[in-house]
């Protein structure tokens, strides 16, 4: 027992010997964790927050109970986008400092920038709860109100923080931020300028200024205040990139592409300078050489929409239908193609073969995109294809037998008992210009609204209605666009605009009467992730189509029988009652979309009692005694007589204006 309790005491004296050797051990990694922090801080103040990530990291090895540390790399990885990792430390860090309204301000920023607004709102609520004019809580509360498509609600809040807060650099340039994406340009200049005066050294108020004269037209100014905060900040990548996209606007195209070469030296795989340098070698009028730096653009970033597009219409635009590349970007499309097929995305791949077909209309593949229309219900269309495909000599035994079983199938088609060729009688009843204005500008891709605007009007090529007219897309102004679309007798003519960040696209689509250039619709398309350009644009289509009244034609008539040159590929069905108007009487409004005639010029009626894939034949019925029925008559559906547009619900929010608010943390 004696020897057991010696045993005990000399265990005892060797644990208490240990502990200043253990003690002093923690207190070097806390202080060495210290170290790290305050070097992450002063990487954060030069905004480098890759470095200060990584010795943020290295601070919480060393002592994972570090709350600044924990805090500060929660903001890291909300400056360079790591949104799912900026959540989970900023919730890390509150426990560690549950109190800190600071900390519960950084989680609601993130959480609207993850879209998760509800869950936001809760957060910025309770802190204006404790603090009701707490300033980070009142930005969140602005940017949620932005994010909700309520823009004038937040410039109401910013104005009242300005009043409490007037030299705050950040309240002023958000208020003048906001009050020029709403258009109110003066007001808007009127605030950056107090935040110039104010700050006049900060780099990121002239940049703000230079967005704000760009957004403005007042390029001149613009390219000063660019090249101010690059005096300021040398290497600042924001103002660069303006201040090479404000030469592309001004017809500096050189120095565009000098300075996109700059960018790129630095970083080659900068996809927006690639695509400044090809857009401004096109405008030089180097056609030959743009393809070929689009292209390797394409290569460096297949998923850049504006890229391909701009590459696809200058191939369309200057090489040959033989030429090989055409056919190379053209099976890109059709690779897609069948993947959407595979998974019974009709829709999508349908688009991708148009697209292809556009590029190379020899290819093979246009056999498959016949099947595409073959199973949407579409033997008619598909019979049209094969023979097509027979007079390019693409024909082979398969394609020729199929072509003999469908055309025996289709001999007692509505068109064939009539006597009439579908391809021949087809018509397009709504001419549509569609333009772009060149003083909009994104500042992620040059020509993002000429761009959207080429995209909609090749996707309008496909509609069975509309014809896109063939007019240059990107016009100078307003009174320009009208003037073309009344000389060329546009019925409307649609004026695209697009705002962007890195993630998210809004396109916005206004459409004016031809005639009289009077307001007759707004649509608009918010996407975010991949394909946003395509689904933005098909979007817009959609709104646009779904809006147009019907409008079909008599082609002729056998007593009490007539047929329209209308399918069910129109949407007509059986038993619908259309009425007839008089040939030359049926007028396009004057403001709104809709059609107006006189109830004296409507001759009869027309219930469908066969609806054919392209044309429809029904029962004729005269109004009076009589018969004024004439082929060549307008077949107009009654209901849609007296409809107008709709405006569309806006967009969710501005993606450009919400990406520019972030950089302002």
């Amino acid at each position: 027992m004696k020897r057991l309790c010696i045993s005990v005491m000399a265990l005892a004296g060797l644990c208490l010997c240990g502990l200043p050797m253990v003690y002093a051990q923690n207190r070097a990694q806390v202080q060495e964790a210290a170290a790290y922090y305050e070097a992450g801080r002063r990487a954060m103040l030069q905004e480098d927050w890759y470095t200060a990530a990584e010795t943020l990291l290295e601070c919480l090895r060393l002592n994972p109970a570090h709350a600044e540390g924990t805090a500060a790399l929660a903001e890291c990885y909300y400056e360079i986008g790591e949104l799912d990792q900026a959540l989970l430390w900023v919730r890390k860090a509150r426990t560690l400092a549950r109190s800190n309204l600071v900390l519960a301000n950084l989680e609601a920023f993130i959480l609207i920038a993850l879209g998760r607004l509800q869950d936001a709102s809760s957060i910025v609520n309770e802190v204006l709860a404790k603090e009701p004019y707490n300033k980070e809580a009142l930005f969140a509360a602005s940017e949620m109100d932005i994010a909700r498509g309520r823009p004038g609600d937040a410039v109401t809040r910013y104005r009242e923080a300005v009043r409490r807060y007037p030299d705050d650099r950040r309240l002023l340039v958000s208020l003048a931020l906001v009050l020029g994406s709403l258009g109110d340009t003066e007001t808007a200049r009127s605030y950056i300028d107090r935040a110039l005066v104010q700050h006049p050294e900060d780099y990121r108020v002239y940049y703000y200024a230079a967005y704000l004269d760009a957004q403005a037209g007042r390029l001149g100014t613009a390219i000063g205040y660019a090249q101010d905060a690059l005096a300021y900040r040398p290497g600042y990548g924001p103002a660069f990139s303006l201040l090479a996209s404000l030469r592309y606007r001004s017809g500096q195209y050189e120095e565009a592409s000098r300075l996109a070469d700059e960018a790129i030296s630095l970083n080659r795989s900068d996809i927006s300078a690639w695509y400044l340098k090809g857009m401004s070698y096109s405008r030089m009028g180097r056609r030959a050489e743009a393809i070929t730096i689009l292209s390797t653009a394409a290569t460096i970033d297949p998923s850049d929409e504006f890229v391909r597009a701009a590459l696809e219409e200058l191939l369309i635009a200057e090489t040959a239908l033989e030429d090989p590349r055409r056919a190379s970007w053209a099976a890109w499309h059709f690779n897609r193609g069948r993947d959407y097929r595979s998974q019974n995305l009709i829709e999508q791949a349908l688009f991708e073969y148009r697209r292809g077909l556009r590029l190379n209309p020899y290819a093979r593949d246009r056999q498959e995109y016949a099947d595409l229309l073959r199973v949407q219900g579409y033997p008619a269309r598909y019979l049209e294809e094969l023979r097509f495909m027979q007079t390019l000599g693409l024909g082979d035994r398969a394609l020729n037998d199929a072509v003999e079983a469908y055309d025996a199938l289709l001999s007692e088609a509505i068109y064939r008992r009539w006597a009439v060729n579908p391809v021949d009688v087809a018509k397009r009843h709504w001419k549509v210009a569609v333009f772009s204005l060149v003083s909009q500008a994104s500042t992620y891709h040059v020509d993002a609204g000429a761009t959207a605007a080429s995209y909609i009007k090749d996707i309008l090529t496909h509609d069975r209605n509309i014809v896109p007219m063939n007019l240059e897309v990107p016009q100078r102004s307003f009174s320009q666009s009208f003037r073309l679309a009344r000389e060329t007798e546009a019925d409307y003519f649609l004026i695209i605009s697009v705002t962007e960040n890195e993630r998210d696209m809004a396109v916005k689509g206004e459409l004016f009467v031809g005639r009289t250039g009077s307001p007759a619709g707004e649509f608009y398309a918010y996407r975010t992730g991949t394909d946003r350009l395509r689904n933005a644009s098909r979007g817009i289509v959609d709104q646009l189509v779904s809006q147009l009244p019907f409008r079909g034609e008599l082609l002729t008539h056998k007593q009490s029988q007539g047929l329209i040159d209308k399918g069910r590929a129109d949407g007509v069905k059986a038993d619908t009652v259309y009425e007839v108007v008089k040939k030359g009487q049926v007028l396009i409004r004057s403001e709104g979309i809709g059609l107006i005639y006189s109830p004296d010029d409507v001759v009869g009626t027309l219930v469908i009692e066969s609806a054919g894939e392209e044309v429809s034949s029904g029962v004729l019925t005269r109004k009076g005694f009589f018969d004024r029925i004439a082929a060549g008559d307008v077949i107009v559906l009654q209901s849609a007589a007296d409809e107008s547009a709709k405006i569309q619900d806006p967009p969710l929010a501005d993606p450009e204006l919400r990406a520019l608010l972030l950089t302002l943390r």
